[in-house]
């Protein structure tokens, strides 16, 4: 017959590894399955993408890319009501330098896609460049637009030395005031360029497969930093200084870079979505 004491005894153990085996199986480490995986991880397809929504008194933190945690190096301008949450305000002379634009330079296709909005003035603007000195212009990517009127502008985007220039044929009301979606795509095995505005792709012009022809994968290897709302001398780097590169005066919201071609179905659905 077991005494009291060890009645006592045995009834303590027992409750303790019912208390501890209950513990173990509450705190136990979920399957790695039930983790939320990133929508965006390092070395997937979107390779830049800051949203502007920091509110953070340290104006480096309100302009982060989010894919690498990769601050600008310098944010002279101020944070506005984006598109989607927070956005900036441009100021026609000054911009936004990334030490980098994280593995964007090593693509061989792409897509360029941000949110714009602005009202009409005189400028001839440069929106945002990748600086590299492989190029004449130390730009290896850049988007440019002037002439503007409520109903249309021209625009010229860059790749390597290559341009698709719509001259007074951009025959949409980017500078009307209200926001705005543009993307730009390149694609390696045709050697094309597409541009969307709205989700809606735009004819380009007809000498566009002439300039891109044969230009193949991309060459962005010696890319450094990436520059947003202006031109290099707007973020202090080498480059074009004449007077008549002035820096974006409107704003800019949700800007991405991918390195691959997004579908015309993907790109209507970063519009529909306010992304």
């Amino acid at each position: 017959m077991f005494n009291r004491n060890q009645i006592l005894n045995n009834t303590i153990i027992i409750l303790v590894l019912f208390i501890t085996a209950a513990g173990c199986n509450k705190g136990a480490r979920p399957r790695l399955g039930d983790y939320p995986v990133d929508a965006n991880p390092p070395g997937g397809p979107l390779k830049f993408y800051t949203a502007f929504d920091g509110k953070s008194t340290n104006p480096l933190m309100n302009g982060v890319d989010s894919v690498r945690a990769n601050f600008p190096s310098d944010n002279p301008l101020t944070s506005v009501a984006g598109v989607s949450g927070l956005g900036f305000q441009g100021n026609g002379t000054q911009a936004i330098k990334y030490p980098s634009a994280n593995d964007f330079k090593g693509v061989t296709s792409c897509t360029i896609s941000m949110w714009l909005n602005n009202t009409v003035n005189a400028n001839t603007e440069l929106l945002f460049s990748l600086a590299s000195k492989d190029y004449w212009h130390e730009s290896a990517a850049f988007l440019l637009l002037e002439h503007a009127t409520p109903a249309k502008c021209q625009l010229k985007f860059a790749l390597q030395d290559h341009w698709v220039e719509y001259i007074d044929n951009f025959n949409k009301p980017l500078f009307d005031g209200n926001w705005h979606h543009l993307a730009f795509t390149y694609d390696e095995t045709t050697s094309t360029v597409k541009v969307y505005f709205d989700g809606t792709e735009v004819a380009t012009p007809a000498n566009t497969a002439t300039v891109f022809a044969g230009l193949g994968q991309l060459n962005l290897k010696n890319a450094t930093n990436l520059v947003l709302g202006g031109w290099n001398k707007h973020a202090g780097l080498s480059g074009p200084s004449d007077g008549w590169i002035n820096a974006f005066t409107g704003k800019m919201d949700q800007f991405r870079l991918y390195g691959k071609v997004l579908s015309a179905s993907e790109i209507t659905a970063l519009y529909n979505s306010k992304l």
